[in-house]
């Protein structure tokens, strides 16, 4: 039984003094914090990433749309058209197509020139490449038919200078694929390019990091409050049981996994 899941029982199917209460939902919080330690150290490098795409170990990509994305898509754009939604570390995910197909504007993010190109291509969609002068190195891709932009660069070189902010951000695979030890450099940039109207999806997994050394990474509830809280509102939207026997290849025994809606402050 999860700590959650300690704290739901104690509070519904018994009588238990507040005080407990309080003292279960502190130790539930050191507990997940301090399980943050297996993983703080770990670090990968952008070449190795792209190295992944070469190889085709890309385990992460999904070939279909996401669930919880096709559940709370709705929560993402509240009744919104023509919203201009921002996918950071964007790969080749199906989730762009379905969002441009929806009548919104998507702009992504990603390292690897491969993944970028395999999206336009497995999609059957015209494209053109560019430089990005302000940033050395990196290019530009836009669909010809969609409305679809991809930068093909560090993410932490990207800003609001070049699409300017977004209304939409949808983050799957992310924030638990950066190196931990950048998530409050990652939260500041994040936080930068969401408008004041901005609804931010994001998804995290909750498994016991002394068992897989990630990516993808541990990201507690907490940690998401510590990150996002003093800019956002923070509503859990949903919490589920994604454990599959891909996981427990990766010697895990349980992988939880929630949808955070992160909203600006009015403030």
């Amino acid at each position: 039984m999860n700590n959650s899941e300690t704290f739901k029982r104690l509070s519904i199917t018994k009588k238990v003094p507040l005080c407990r209460l309080f003292s279960v939902a502190c130790s539930c919080t050191r507990t997940n914090l301090n399980m943050l330690a297996a993983q703080a150290d770990r670090v990968m490098e952008l070449g190795e990433w792209e190295e992944r795409w070469q190889e085709n170990r890309i385990g992460f990509h999904q070939p279909h749309i996401h669930k919880l994305l096709e559940k709370n898509v709705d929560q993402l754009f509240a009744g919104r058209t023509g919203v201009c939604c921002f996918f950071p570390l964007c790969g080749k995910a199906l989730d762009m197509k379905w969002v441009a197909d929806l009548g919104h504007s998507v702009v992504g993010v990603e390292i690897s020139e491969k993944a970028i190109r395999q999206f336009f291509e497995e999609n059957k969609l015209a494209y053109r490449e560019e430089p990005v002068p302000a940033i050395p190195g990196a290019k530009v891709f836009k669909s010809s038919e969609k409305n679809i932009t991809l930068y093909q660069c560090d993410l932490y070189s990207f800003s609001s200078s070049f699409e300017g902010k977004f209304g939409a951000i949808w983050d799957r695979g992310s924030l638990v694929a950066i190196n931990p030890g950048d998530r409050e450099k990652y939260a500041s940039l994040i936080i930068s390019l969401m408008a004041k109207d901005c609804r931010y999806l994001l998804d995290t997994f909750l498994y016991n990091p002394e068992l897989f050394k990630g990516p993808p990474f541990l990201v507690p509830n907490e940690q998401v409050h510590s990150l996002f809280g003093e800019s956002c509102d923070i509503e859990l939207l949903q919490s589920v049981d994604s454990f599959t026997d891909k996981h427990r290849a990766w010697g895990v025994d349980y992988l939880t996994e929630n949808m955070h809606l992160l909203t600006l402050k009015s403030n």
